[in-house]
């Protein structure tokens, strides 16, 4: 039975609000790049490494509260949420890795619109976690993007996420299972689900555009779009290739490569996750040892990340990404991380630090490969539902020189 609560904000909304009927349109909302260093490269991979034991974890995923070390260092996007009527401006970090949408207590204003469940909900990403309670509420993503009764958790304790409001995430919805802990086999409704369900677009698909670290902080420099691509942002056609059932890419944006340098196999025919709430690109020890050795690059222990000398820039070949039958060049100015910005990470102001990290695990064992932040700046990426499958595309960036 509904309480005498819920009747009325069904009612408030049925009044206020009507879902727009988009047919087969899809829209687009810019996002916003954000860059926090606190103490060197160090604390961004240990980020990431903590982020990754509960991608590859299920059962930390899942726990209520869990002891997880702060990691306050960021490269990541954001979009602006309203949530409410009138509408309240939130901040979330944007994360294909979880499907949970969720604000911080604190910045999280009620109103005519808001109806809290009490149901707990929470969720660990290893760098950070959040608990508190679900409420349903009406969410605007942006123009023409509105949701009725979308599931939104407010939560009253959360790590990991400094300067955000909160984090939309947009992975398959399975990844919300065992998230309430009282209903732990009901999935939670993702914000692309319920645009899906209420008319407001045709497709259940996101494309993603970033572009590389050229410009300060805070300015616009990527883009989501609901309901499909944007074919303005990639050129050619997106190629798409389906999630695989192997290990744990099946909960993920999780596909098969082969990877080469060169023309050299660093990594046969394996399973791996694209992930924006990652910065670097992680391949398994193996392939990372031959990826060394053939760049004859060295160990930085400043930076914690491997480096070559400028006389050795031109020797370096393309990283190649080969996913459905089509390879994905990585190109030598792509593997570099930004030497505008060395000194913030702890590395040296022109020297030449490499974006390829050590996964930790031997190939075979798990997901061998991480496709982060990085290599997301030089390919569009859309995710279908629907088809339960991950295409990719080159953008005006994909063989720029802008490192």
């Amino acid at each position: 039975m509904f309480s005498a609560a819920l009747l009325t904000l069904l009612l408030v909304f049925s009044i206020t609000r009507s879902p727009v009927k988009a047919g087969n349109s899809s829209i687009s909302v810019p996002l916003t790049s954000r860059l926090h260093f606190s103490n060197g490269t160090n604390n961004l991979l240990e980020r990431d490494r903590a982020r990754l034991k509960a991608l590859r974890d299920p059962s930390m995923r899942r726990q209520i509260l869990a002891n997880v070390p702060l990691r306050n260092d960021y490269m990541a996007y954001s979009i602006a949420v309203g949530i409410g009527s009138p509408p309240i401006t939130y901040n979330l970090f944007l994360d294909s890795g979880s499907a949970n949408t969720w604000v911080n207590a604190p910045a999280y204003v009620g109103t005519i619109t808001t109806f809290c469940t009490g149901q707990p909900v929470a969720v660990t990403y290893g760098s950070g976690y959040f608990s508190g309670s679900e409420c349903l509420d009406y969410v605007t993503v942006g123009p023409g993007l509105d949701i009725l009764m979308q599931s939104i958790g407010v939560a009253e304790e959360s790590r990991g996420f400094p300067n955000f409001d909160g984090v939309l995430g947009i992975g398959p919805a399975a990844l919300t299972l065992g998230t309430m802990p009282e209903l732990p086999r009901e999935p939670i409704p993702t914000v692309t689900d319920n645009l899906f369900s209420q008319g407001t677009i045709s497709e259940k698909i996101v494309g993603i555009f970033y572009q590389p670290y050229v410009n300060p902080p805070l300015e616009a420099t990527g883009q989501i779009t609901f309901g499909g691509t944007d074919a303005t942002k990639y050129n050619g056609n997106i190629r798409y290739t389906p999630i695989t059932n192997i290990r744990g890419a099946p909960d993920f944006w999780g596909i098969k490569s082969t990877i080469t340098y060169g023309s050299s196999v660093i990594l046969k025919p394996t399973v791996g996750i694209v992930d924006c709430g990652c910065t670097f690109i992680f391949i398994a020890s193996d392939g990372y040892s031959k990826y060394q050795s053939a760049t004859r690059s060295q160990y930085d222990h400043a930076t914690k990340l491997l480096t070559i000398f400028e006389n050795q820039l031109d020797a370096l070949r393309s990283l190649n990404f080969h996913i459905g039958g089509q390879a994905y060049r990585l190109t030598p100015n792509a593997q570099i991380w930004p030497r505008s910005i060395n000194t913030r990470i702890g590395g040296v102001e022109g020297s030449i630090y490499l974006v390829i990290c050590d996964l930790g695990t031997i190939s075979g064992q798990e997901d061998d490969f991480i496709l982060g932040y990085v290599f997301m700046q030089r390919f569009y990426v859309a995710y279908d539902a629907t088809g339960s499958r991950v295409g990719f595309a080159t953008t005006a960036f994909t063989s720029a020189n802008t490192n």
